[in-house]
């Protein structure tokens, strides 16, 4: 789970990671009582959406008076701010944060992420701070430090000074940067979060070290003890097909392709795609309806993958283990007449109950592709969409 900038930076205070003050707001005259009660001088309006690079959409704006304020916030609120993250659809501001100016000397990079290939929790920093780091990794990735710490011992100060002495800190900046590490750390393992970024990571002229901007992501298999995050979801910034996917406990990922696929188990599902590709056709989703799905479940499932109108036509690759073949056929039908299929169904089924789901389909009244299997149907699935796009 994704949560706003302004939401990232009250977890982090807590943690006694420095941020600058600011107010949230979700009308222009919020924005403007907020930067009455920091004072000024110089404020800056941001955007808040789940996305990156606001800056260079228009975003994000450094103001040095109280009409500028309002004539920012007015001009954000309701923008549909297009970045690198968003796509060219963008993603519609509905709040703003205004926040106190900062006297900026150094930009510098920091995040604390989960390695999978180290299986351990790891700082990653840079003095490029401000910039993609994406771009830093391929252009200098000499510019680009890693530390991984070991569970068992959790952060240690050497691990800090390690880090700060790796941006180039020193004097009261390296103090204060060796603190700021430390609480990073705690805020990251106490919060069950998968990541915690900070770009940019700013010192000040005084040696103070802060964070300018910040972005946490959460694992939601942990969510459950954290139901104070849990609150901060933002349903707003999500895809309408990913919301309503979670809400019925799928496993779904929209892409970019025209043909939607439904599978149970995650490993099957990228197989599933792999060979789609393979035939020359695009995937338009992940989705995993899981081991234990109920019809309810698959027809739901069925109906967000109908619900792309991208998707010219449906693969659905059952293998049935503890996922009855006969559930998953019930499901398809109530969902293909609830919806009125008009695109191409490609059914592989294997397993449990195959036969009886087999036997439902044909007597479905549904026009049904059956597939023997999975090179069958992937052959299938792609022929049968690339005629529907052409007629």
């Amino acid at each position: 789970m994704n949560i706003h900038e302004y939401q990232a930076k009250s977890l982090l205070k807590k943690f006694g990671v420095p941020v600058p003050e600011g107010y949230s707001a979700m009308s222009v005259e919020e924005a403007i009582d907020g930067a009455k009660k920091l004072g000024g001088p110089v404020w800056v309006v941001k955007s808040q959406i789940h996305a990156g690079g606001r800056g260079k959409g228009g975003g994000v704006k450094v103001v040095k008076s109280i009409e500028d304020v309002q004539s920012e916030s007015t001009r954000m609120l309701g923008m549909q701010l297009i970045t690198h993250q968003t796509g060219p659809e963008g993603q519609k501001v509905r709040r703003l944060y205004i926040e106190q100016g900062c006297d900026i000397d150094r930009e510098l990079y920091c995040s604390v992420v989960l390695d999978r290939n180290t299986s351990r929790v790891t700082f990653m920093i840079s003095t490029e701070g401000g910039m993609d780091i994406e771009e830093v990794a391929e252009s200098h990735p000499e510019k680009i430090m890693m530390v991984s710490i070991d569970s068992a011992t959790g952060m240690q100060p050497f691990h800090a000074r390690k880090l700060a002495f790796g941006l180039g800190l020193t004097g009261d900046a390296n103090k204060n940067g060796v603190k700021f590490m430390m609480a990073m750390y705690k805020a990251f393992v106490d919060l069950d979060a998968s990541q915690v970024e900070v770009n940019p990571l700013v010192v000040t002229k005084s040696g103070d070290v802060m964070a300018l901007d910040a972005k946490m992501n959460f694992d939601d298999n942990a969510l459950f003890r954290h139901p104070d995050i849990a609150a901060m979801r933002d349903e707003d910034e999500e895809d309408a097909n990913e919301r309503d996917a979670k809400n019925w406990e799928l496993s779904y990922v929209r892409l970019d392709g025209n043909i939607g696929c439904m599978v149970n188990g995650a490993g099957l599902a990228m197989a599933t795609m792999d060979i789609i590709k393979l035939y020359g056709g695009e995937p338009a989703n992940f989705l995993d309806v899981g081991g234990g799905a109920t019809t309810e479940r698959v027809t739901a499932a069925f109906k967000i993958i109908l619900s792309d109108p991208n998707v010219k036509g449906v693969l659905v690759n059952i293998f049935g283990g503890i996922m009855k073949c006969d559930i998953i056929a019930n499901g398809i039908i109530a969902a293909a007449k609830e919806v009125s299929l008009s695109v191409p169904l490609v059914v592989r089924l294997e397993g449990t109950n195959v036969e009886l789901g087999k036997k439902i389909l044909r007597e479905s009244g549904l026009t049904i592709i059956a597939a023997d299997n999975l090179s069958d149907a992937a052959k299938k699935v792609v022929d049968a969409t690339s005629k529907a796009q052409a007629a």
